[in-house]
């Protein structure tokens, strides 16, 4: 059965990592500072008429449904496993990720059009010196806060989290884009230089939506752990097997789910070992590789030396 979690490790309760907030604390700001960026992106698409100043205040609407969102799968995945969820609640933030991917995506389509359509029927702008001035401020705070949320990620390995960061990433690149764009237009005369940025920052946020959802799909289709993860582990069987040349491992699987990394592995033992002597190997074991890995729940299966047990899915016969 699984082994319990170490003090080390970072996921255990009681820890929550190096000085870094809480995944909810943090999403908290990000609903508040949603809320901010929404204000002053509409002030300044109001006072510019700026399709692309218009098409980032979607996107600041679109956040702070992303957030919201996240705010609700992290409360989700932080519930304790139960009888209907023995391995926890943990890829629940895995539907925040594809969520805020669809969230992208739908709003790429909607800056698309209205760029479009502006792009058909220029307009002059107006009042360029403050909405520029807004957006800039707008873009801070969104930076500021991905910074810390991509950190934080990190720390509590939340899939929730780094999907929100990446999220506030795209909205300062959008914010960039635009602000270039309508600098270039207000210097040039060329109206139509707004509606093209506008369309260019679309494809751009397009592009980080579709990578979201593809990597949210991977990880509820129990996805391999990362390969700095894999190396670990191997790793730490090797030093195993090279101080018992007479143990062996093989089968190894694994798996993420949010912040819980699993793996299943078989260890072979010499036949004549008592079952004590080889449970105690396997104890250290489970112990080296939770602390190589923080997260990572075992499960190892003893066998003798020379049995070999598969687990293989049966086929179906042919008709």
């Amino acid at each position: 059965m699984p082994s319990r979690p170490l003090p080390s490790d970072p996921s255990a309760p009681g820890r929550t990592g190096p000085a870094a907030p809480a995944p909810r604390t943090l999403l908290w700001g990000s609903v508040a500072v949603a809320l901010v960026t929404i204000v002053l992106k509409t002030l300044a698409w109001h006072l510019t008429g700026s399709v692309g100043l218009l098409s980032d205040a979607l996107e600041s609407f679109v956040n702070l449904a992303g957030a919201v969102f996240a705010l609700a799968m992290v409360t989700v995945a932080q519930r304790p496993a139960d009888d209907d969820h023995p391995y926890g609640h943990h890829k629940a933030e895995y539907f925040s990720s594809g969520f805020e991917g669809i969230l992208i995506v739908g709003a790429s389509a909607a800056i698309f059009w209205a760029a479009a359509h502006r792009l058909s029927s220029p307009q002059p702008l107006e009042q360029v010196g403050w909405g520029l001035a807004l957006s800039v401020v707008s873009s801070a705070l969104n930076g500021g806060l991905a910074w810390l949320m991509f950190r934080s990620a990190r720390v509590h390995r939340s899939v929730a989290l780094e999907g929100d960061a990446r999220h506030l990433v795209t909205d300062v690149w959008t914010s960039a884009g635009v602000v270039v764009g309508i600098g270039a237009a207000s210097a040039t005369g060329w109206l139509w230089l707004d509606p093209v940025v506008a369309m260019a920052v679309a494809l751009n946020i397009l592009r980080e939506g579709a990578h979201m959802v593809w990597r949210a799909s991977q990880g509820l289709m129990d996805a391999a752990v990362e390969p700095e993860a894999q190396a670990a582990i191997d790793a730490a069987l090797h030093d195993f097997s090279q101080g018992a040349p007479q143990v062996r491992f093989d089968h190894l699987i694994t798996r993420q789910a949010g912040q819980r990394r699993f793996a299943g592995l078989h260890m072979h033992v010499p036949a004549e070992w008592s079952l004590g002597r080889a449970a105690q190997l396997r104890g250290a074991v489970e112990t080296a590789l939770m602390r190589a890995v923080p997260g990572l729940r075992v499960t190892i299966e003893l066998l003798p030396v020379g049995v070999e047990a598969f687990l293989e899915e049966p086929k179906d016969s042919p008709p």
